[in-house]
């Protein structure tokens, strides 16, 4: 399980598909896993993921899976 610590000192990366508006998504690996955020929140709350749940996230994003 990870904490909000865990992410504390990691790296936030913006997605590449962010709107001009700001509506965007952050994303951080640590050892513990993955952190996805709202990047207008950077201290609200995280959505944490577990390394195998994050990978299968990103491929679903990569591959268009993901409806919406």
């Amino acid at each position: 399980m990870t904490t909000s610590s865990d992410f504390d000192q990691a790296a936030w990366r913006k997605s590449s598909r962010s709107a001009s508006t700001g509506d965007c998504v952050e994303l951080a690996r640590t050892e513990a896993g993955f952190g996805i955020r709202d990047s207008k929140n950077a201290t609200g709350p995280v959505l944490r993921l577990t390394a195998e749940q994050g990978l299968a996230f990103l491929r679903a994003v990569e591959g268009d899976r993901l409806d919406g």
